[in-house]
């Protein structure tokens, strides 16, 4: 309350759009500590409830301000396996219950800057170390996806003696932290090293290999005790419009995973990019702004990112009180570096010269309250427009997993969104098939990712082994 909130400062908007680092500066260590000071260490926390992980933030926060960095990292490490990706790519929903950031305060603690100074300092002092298991239980796990989910439950599953195999699909570890998230938002050598302590720890990584298609539901029960499935959401929300077939029009994964992978080095033939182009991003969300980002580094000539929701109020609305997620405007670093957003816009129609998109029609939408239920979507007469649009980015979420004959074979329920059923100990309907993240939730954060990986592997070892040591986060 005596000191103000201080963001970390952030690369010149002319410097980091011409190279792919981090754009985030490190901050002054002694200005952490006054960062550090702002957490009151209330009475009754609202933050760490706020946060999926239940993340023991005042006392980190503490330890910090104490200088006791290294009992930092323990408090941070024993509710979350990788800090330095939330405290990089979670939009923080901690910080939306500070107590600080009630409306008559509006400057909640730095709890984001936190958790990943401390991390980064802990990887600098080689504070981070593999925590290999002191006995080994004789039971195998396979998990099936890399992203955040699959590397949590690998990793809790290994350190408390399992065998854990972890299949991938793409030829490198990450899932969307590999092969989704930016290297301007993540380097990857975050995710690098994380795999390095990993395979010390025990876990064995398979990539190019494709479960249900590659390896049969009937290999993957004969082979392993227990099977935890973390393979995401990743069927893409499609606009079924005339013109969706023009060439130019892609779904944004298309075009992020095909940057990400000229990042790690590889040769991409045909590749989609944004060089020279007039580049419509359809989508306000965190991928929508991915996608504006790696179009500003490759050369776009210009940038709109179209909304079909109205531009939200500065401040939270009276039926949005503190402490829920302040749904209120947000500016992504990438709309700092340029372009133009465009809200309560409809797509119409993609416009093409010989097969080839060129323009996109759209109209604008207004929603009208109704006495029940949500407000209705209705065009405003005579507001259709087009823009210029040689490259369409299709950024509006997923709808879940993609369909694979290992639900079939194994028998596995869906519910009604198609998502993978699972009950309070993340077992699926299959005794000793456990499932976490996206798959069985819909899409959702990262951090809620990592808290259903943990929360797997508490109910795969409490089922393989009757009981367990591990913590639910859940």
């Amino acid at each position: 309350m005596e000191a103000g909130r201080e963001m970390p400062h952030k690369r010149p908007v002319e410097e980091r759009v011409k190279d792919w680092k981090e754009y985030v500066l490190s901050p002054d260590p002694a200005e952490l500590k006054v960062q550090a000071a702002r957490c009151m260490d209330c009475g009754v926390p609202f933050c760490h409830q706020g946060c999926p992980l239940g993340n023991i933030i005042p006392d980190w926060n503490d330890l910090v301000y104490r200088d006791r960095w290294r009992e930092a990292i323990e408090r941070l490490h024993a509710t979350n396996n990788f800090p330095e990706f939330t405290g990089r790519l979670c939009p923080a929903p901690c910080e939306n219950s500070c107590v600080l950031g009630m409306d008559i305060y509006k400057q909640p603690v730095t709890i984001k800057q936190m958790e990943v100074s401390i991390i980064d300092r802990a990887w600098k002092e080689g504070w981070v170390q593999p925590l290999p298991p002191k006995k080994l239980t004789g039971k195998k796990v396979a998990v099936v996806g890399s992203g955040p989910a699959g590397l949590a439950a690998a990793q809790q599953l290994a350190r408390v003696g399992h065998k854990v195999t972890l299949f991938e699909r793409a030829d490198r570890i990450g899932g969307l932290l590999r092969y989704g998230i930016p290297e301007f938002k993540m380097e990857k050598r975050h995710l690098d090293r994380r795999i390095e302590q990993m395979k010390a720890e025990g876990v064995e990584f398979k990539v190019n290999t494709n479960i249900g298609h590659d390896v049969s539901a009937e290999e993957l029960r004969k082979g392993f005790d227990a099977i935890v499935l973390a393979g995401g959401s990743t069927q893409p929300r499609n606009l079924p419009v005339p013109g969706r077939d023009l060439k130019g029009v892609h779904f944004a994964m298309e075009f992020l995973t095909q940057s990400n992978k000229v990042q790690e080095g590889d040769k991409v033939e045909n590749q989609i990019t944004a060089k020279g182009k007039h580049v419509i991003v359809i989508g306000g969300g965190d991928t929508g702004a991915d996608c504006i980002g790696t179009a500003h580094r490759q050369g776009a000539k210009s940038v709109t990112s179209l909304e079909l929701l109205p531009k939200p109020p500065l401040d939270r609305a009276a039926d949005n009180p503190w402490p829920q997620w302040a749904r209120i405007l947000r500016v992504a670093p990438a709309h700092e570096e340029g372009g133009e957003i465009l809200y309560s816009v409809s797509t119409k129609q993609f416009l093409g010269e010989n097969g080839v998109v060129k323009k996109l029609q759209a109209v604008k939408v207004e929603w009208i309250p109704q006495p029940a239920g949500p407000p209705k979507l209705q065009e405003v007469a005579g507001s259709e427009f087009e823009i210029p649009a040689d490259l369409v980015l299709l950024a509006m979420g997923f709808t879940g997993p993609e369909k694979n004959p290992l639900f079939e074979k194994l028998g596995i329920e869906l519910d009604q969104r198609s998502n993978v059923k699972a009950d309070a100990n993340k077992m699926t309907n299959v005794p000793g098939v456990f499932v976490a993240g996206d798959m069985t939730r819909g899409q959702s954060l990262i951090v809620w990712a990592i808290a259903e990986g943990r929360a797997a592997a508490r109910g795969c070892d409490l089922w393989l082994m009757g009981e367990t040591t591990l913590p639910s986060p859940l």
